[in-house]
């Protein structure tokens, strides 16, 4: 019998860590069971698959997917470069147990890290990429600083930092949604009130609202990047999506 493929969840939360709050990648705990659905629904892996054609990922380099969730980007990248060496970093253990199920079921390698985005767990100078989805919009503001700043750290000279996220206004139908009823947790309420969760992040959230204009360009610019710039963009249904890159000089 083969040998399995390697997928490990290691811990590097210090002990001031251990209670240190963040916000899930479905805004609510008891949503994870149903992220995965609602990001196929939403139309997720587009994006994606979008921003592992721009990273230009090359056959065996180092990358650590900050802000992870279930894998979904992480597994992108190993789509699209087998024998690359990837990291998820996220301080959501349920979340890494679902991404380890999901790699393990791939039968892909994959090294899980609990952890937050300020501290890339990496030596200097060692990855070649760091690459984010949809989660820059869940940092406070010392928090995407320092996530920047290490970023720089962790990438070799001439290695790239890829982020996708929301970033401009969203539309009014974007940010109109629905009424909401809670009449229990069954899959198709879970779908919607992820939905209106989403909605209403982009239109509304203080963090969200950074990313808009030139948000994302600047914070890499000022941790030191050489030509950050919004490299893609779209108009997705629940707001505009910019697709953000920078070197390491």
């Amino acid at each position: 019998m083969a040998a399995s493929t390697p997928v490990r969840i290691l811990d590097q939360r210090t002990p001031e860590d251990r209670d240190r709050p963040f916000l899930p990648g479905a805004g609510k705990r008891w949503l994870l069971p149903f992220y995965d659905a609602f990001t196929r629904v939403a139309g997720v892996r587009a994006l994606h698959e979008r921003a592992v054609g721009l990273a230009g990922i090359e056959p065996g380099q180092t990358v650590v997917d900050v802000g992870c969730g279930t894998g979904n980007l992480s597994f992108a990248v190993l789509a699209a470069q087998p024998s690359a060496r990837v990291t998820g970093l996220d301080p959501d253990r349920d979340a890494l147990r679902r991404a380890a199920r999901k790699a393990r079921r791939r039968n892909v390698p994959l090294t899980l890290v609990q952890g937050y985005a300020d501290r890339i767990p990496a030596e200097d100078a060692a990855l070649d990429h760091v690459v984010s989805s949809l989660a820059l919009h869940h940092v406070d503001d010392d928090g995407r600083t320092a996530f920047a700043r290490d970023a720089l750290r962790a990438l070799r000279p001439g290695g790239r930092v890829t982020i996708v996220d929301f970033g401009g206004p969203a539309s009014t139908a974007e940010q109109a949604g629905h009424p909401t009823h809670r009449h229990g947790h069954s899959a198709l309420q879970a779908l919607r009130h992820l939905t209106r969760l989403m909605r209403s992040r982009v239109a509304h959230n203080p963090v969200v609202a950074r990313n808009h204009g030139n948000g994302i360009v600047t914070l890499l610019t000022d941790a030191g990047f050489g030509d950050a710039r919004e490299v893609a963009h779209t108009d997705h249904r629940f707001g505009r999506v910019t697709f953000v890159q920078a070197t390491r000089p």
